[in-house]
């Protein structure tokens, strides 16, 4: 032993105790995904579905007025 009295082991070698328990443990961890960003609604958006529910009202009022022009 010329290394200072310690015994030589290959590296990688698995040590396996004849005595006692083996025990072992796994731990579960949560995998995290990137988070999914939702559009927002966008001005011009907005503006667009404004213009068209005023033209849908619009139509609507001429449809109602023309009928009971038609009625009378």
């Amino acid at each position: 032993m010329a290394d200072g009295g310690r015994p030589r082991s290959p590296q990688g070698q698995e040590y396996i105790p004849n005595k006692g328990l083996i025990h072992e443990e796994e731990i579960e961890q949560l995998v995290l995904c990137k988070p999914k960003l939702m559009p927002l609604k966008s001005v011009t958006l907005e503006k667009l579905e404004k213009m068209q529910k005023e033209a849908e009202n619009k139509l609507k009022d001429q449809c109602n007025n023309n009928s009971t022009v038609v009625d009378s």
